[in-house]
Parts: structure tokens; sequence; C-alpha cells
């Protein structure tokens, strides 16, 4: 797992976690207040909603992240890590990241990428 956690605050403009997505090369931001996770909000969503303009100037990161957060423990095993990717999204979705929460705060968060490179 990632420790060195890339965040953003709920209070956060859209356009600019957008960029923060962007500049580090990251596929999604967990939305964070203090060390507890609230939210997150994912790259591909983010964008696209951009691109159609569905935002207005001055959106804040808490009125579109997604408040039921799926996370997992740092006690979980890479297996169950995996089964919770595949069965979080009904249908054919996979979640490409997860994020790691001990006792209610934001520890870490672990990526399909993560996955992939333990692997091989």
């Amino acid at each position: 797992m990632t420790r060195d956690v890339i965040t953003t605050t709920p209070e956060t403009d859209v356009v600019y976690a957008f960029e923060k997505l962007m500049q580090y090369k990251i596929s999604s931001l967990p939305v964070v207040d203090g060390e507890k996770i609230i939210g997150i909000i994912t790259a591909t969503d983010v964008g696209h909603n951009l691109i159609l303009d569905k935002y207005e100037l001055g959106t804040k990161v808490e009125e579109i992240m997604v408040k039921d957060v799926v996370t997992i423990s740092p006690d979980d095993t890479l297996e169950t890590a995996i089964d919770v990717m595949k069965e979080a999204i009904p249908g054919s979705g996979i979640l490409n990241q997860i994020p790691i929460v001990e006792d209610g705060k934001l520890v870490g968060i672990i990526s399909d990428g993560d996955i992939i490179q333990e692997v091989f």
C-alpha cells in the first residue's frame, strides 16, 4: 500500500482537485477531514463532468464526492483487497483503488497497479 496518500479536503474547488489528480498522475483523491476519510473523487468522474460542463464555477469537492467509501483495514490480505475491488461495484465495474483505514483514520491506499507490482 501507499502510505503517503495524496488527499483533498471537502472545501477544495473541483477544478483545483482535478489539477491535483493530473499533477500527481493519480486516479483518485480521498477526501479527508483531518485524518478521517469522508469521501472520495476520481479523475474519471471529475474529468468527464468538467468536459460536459456539469459544474458551476466554485463547485466544491464536498458537493460531488462519493460519500459511501469502500475501505479495507491494513490487516486485510491482498486477496481480500482484490475481492473487495471486484465486488464493490455491481455488474462489470471494478474499483481501481481502495483507501486503507485504521481506527477511523486514513493510513494508506492500495491501487490495482500496486497489486500488479506485488503479484509480478
